[in-house]
């Protein structure tokens, strides 16, 4: 049976999550205390693998509890319900047995109320299998045609029972019908026969279930004898045991300990073996066992019997730590594979993976690792819901997986696929998610132009139409230009960069500062660039900002259109004499001093946004020097490209990274 939507009702922080899409993967994000935990909660009690979890009447909402207690009795509440699709093999076992068409639909319902009762809605064909029932039993064909008319079990045996004489088949199918129909009811037998046993069984896995990394045998072995409930660590443990066909009393037998110590060895190895196919953080780890006697001074239940030591070794520092004091990565996805493995063994049902907070410890490459263990190893074989608030625990390839988790005001927690009705809070790691990967796909051409910031970028864009329309070249389409704030988020950005660009240039000015941060990063062994980022000058003149390739006149022209509401009277060019040479850095000393703009800071993104609305009637305005200053820049700059690869080939400038670029730095025709 494949899980197809689930709702859950009356409990914990839920009152109604409405009905929720279940796919293959999904993806719960939400804030904490949103109910993401109570929703997997309430799902794994459907039908729990460990046949232990139970619905408790503390669990009800306490805004409604002293009222529902009175009734708990007699009407219990329903707490989850799920819509389940029959998979076509267990579509055709019923049919074997009950008839072609005995279920109307593949489709069947089942809730658990807080009586732990399941309660299955199933449309059910009587008359197929009225038919079926018939058509098996071999009996004459007048009798046939006597039970012809009949519609349900309830009418044939009826329609049986009224004959004079019946045949040794007729009473046979009587009989037949009398041990397997209870009370005449077709679909109790149908639930008790087939769907109860094709139902999934739910496995829950959250941090609290990782192993420990001490575990005294003797406080085990008590509480097992006693009946007492094992927490989620110990469950895990005892997978662990299981695996191997031991079980605790063997552990206490110093005299067989070696033998269980070399299977236990061997089982770590093999679920550390399957767990190196997706972690890639370090390989040189594996899990070790040891006992001793206890130690009187450690804290109960440590303090008495046998104490088994769970330790991972750490080959390439050669020594070994406790388990649970390793890594919280390594202990989670162990003990996770530890308690699967055991579970998907012995079980014969289809499994649905409630993941809390999967991965919640692990770096980011790791949780997108581990992305990649759900998609290859458990996803083809059993469906997985997981919780995260990480963004990086969110496949962006499969958005369709993702339901948002919110608590609303007087509603309760609500769950959705509708991002875009949901506040900031809740989708933030969605929009993180987003944000990384256009970062990423912005960083995949091989070609790479970092600017300042987007007032650059739309003068570079401007301009470069500007100087084409003269017949001049512009800006290569090949390079990817990307604002990055300023020369202090340089090494930021080159570290994002990694190695997979061909040319990478700065266009900024060429302070002492700014000259010293490049040297700084091309010779950063941790970067391991094998091609030099360049430095291109603007123009000759070395502290130049993009403005200055514009006419200071014209420029000046801008800012004033750009903040006519907020001047009481033009900026001249007498205004901003000052011995800075960038016209940027001139206007932001006057609009402090003047305390215009935005709290006296001059914002050169509006003069620029201004150029770009109104280029067309200011086109004839630019002077041939600007032209030329402008042209020398693009040449400058497009010299850094690799000259044996054409503009379309993007795949050719990848392959070709060792080939270097054209030049350092070319020299500037000297500014009129």
């Amino acid at each position: 049976m494949k899980l197809v939507r689930a709702k859950v009702t009356n409990f914990k922080s839920i009152d109604d999550t409405g009905w929720v899409d279940i796919g293959e993967v999904t993806s719960m994000v939400g804030k904490n205390e949103s109910g993401k935990t109570a929703f997997l909660g309430a799902l794994k009690r459907l039908n729990p693998v460990d046949g232990m979890d139970k619905f408790d009447l503390k669990d009800y909402p306490r805004k409604g509890y002293v009222r529902y207690k009175r009734d708990h009795g007699t009407t219990p509440a329903i707490v989850i319900t799920t819509e389940l699709e029959l998979s076509g093999d267990e579509m055709g076992k019923i049919e074997e047995a009950l008839g072609k068409g005995a279920l109307k639909s593949s489709q069947v319902t089942v809730a658990k109320d807080y009586a732990n009762e399941l309660r299955w809605d199933v449309d059910v064909n009587e008359q197929a299998i009225v038919r079926h029932l018939m058509e098996s039993a071999n009996i004459p064909l007048e009798v046939q045609e006597h039970a012809r008319k009949s519609q349900t079990i309830g009418e044939l045996v009826e329609a049986l029972e009224s004959l004079d004489v019946k045949p040794a088949a007729v009473q046979k199918l009587l009989d037949d019908v009398s041990k397997r129909f209870e009370g005449d009811d077709a679909a109790s037998q149908l639930i008790c026969g087939y769907l109860n046993k094709f139902l999934p069984k739910f496995v829950y896995f959250d941090e609290y279930s990782a192993m420990r990394g001490r575990i005294s045998i003797q406080d085990m072995v008590e509480r097992v004898n006693k009946g007492e409930e094992m927490d989620e660590s110990d469950r895990t443990f005892l997978s662990l045991l299981a695996l191997v066909g031991a079980n605790l009393q063997d552990m206490d037998n110093q005299t067989n300990y070696e033998y269980l110590k070399a299977e236990l060895e061997s089982a770590s190895i093999g679920i550390s073996d399957e767990i190196f196919e997706y972690w890639n953080q370090n390989k040189q780890l594996r899990v070790e066992f040891d006992l001793s006697a206890a130690n009187p001074d450690d804290p109960p239940p440590l303090n008495k019997g046998t104490i088994l030591h769970v330790r991972i070794w750490n080959n390439r520092h050669r020594v070994s730590v406790p388990f649970d004091e390793r890594s919280k990565g390594f202990v989670w996805f162990f003990s996770f594979l530890s308690y699967f493995s055991k579970i998907e063994e012995e079980q014969d049902t289809d499994l649905v993976l409630l993941l809390d907070e999967p991965g919640l410890n692990l770096h980011a490459m790791a949780q997108h690792d581990f992305l990649r263990f759900i998609d290859e190893r458990l996803a083809p074989k059993h469906q997985v819901i997981y919780t995260t608030h990480s963004p990086f625990m969110i496949n962006l390839k499969h958005l369709d997986r993702i339901r948002t988790v919110q608590d609303v005001d007087d509603r309760g927690t609500v769950i959705s696929d509708d991002t875009l009705s949901n506040d900031q809070e809740t989708v933030f790691p969605l929009q993180v998610a987003l944000g990384h990967r256009l970062a990423n796909t912005l960083f995949l051409a091989p070609h790479c132009l970092m600017v300042n910031d987007a007032s650059d970028l739309i003068l570079l864009q401007i301009i470069g139409e500007f100087v084409s329309s003269r017949g001049h070249q512009r800006l290569d389409p090949r390079w990817v230009v990307i604002p990055v704030g300023g020369a202090d988020n340089l090494p930021s950005f080159v570290s994002l960069l990694g190695e997979n660009y061909v040319s990478v240039a700065v266009l900024m000015d060429v302070t002492p500062k700014n000259k010293e941060k490049m040297e700084a990063i091309n010779k950063n062994s941790h970067i391991h660039r094998s091609n030099p980022i360049k430095w291109v000058e603007v123009t000759k003149v070395r502290t130049a900002d993009i403005e200055d390739i514009l006419d200071p006149a014209f420029y000046l022209k801008l800012v004033n259109a750009s903040y006519a509401g907020e001047l009481s009277e033009p900026i001249t060019m007498k205004a901003i004499t000052d011995s800075e040479p960038r016209i940027a850095k001139r206007l932001e000393v006057y609009f402090e001093a003047e305390g215009l703009g935005n709290n006296g800071k001059f914002e050169a993104y509006r003069p620029a946004a201004y150029l770009l609305e109104h280029h067309a009637e200011l086109r004839g305005q630019i002077d041939d020097a600007t032209i030329e200053r402008a042209a020398s820049m693009f040449e400058r700059i497009n010299a850094l490209l690799p000259a044996n690869a054409g503009s379309d080939t993007l795949g050719a400038f990848v392959r070709g990274a060792s080939n270097g670029s054209a030049s350092q730095q070319a020299t500037a025709t000297p500014a009129p």
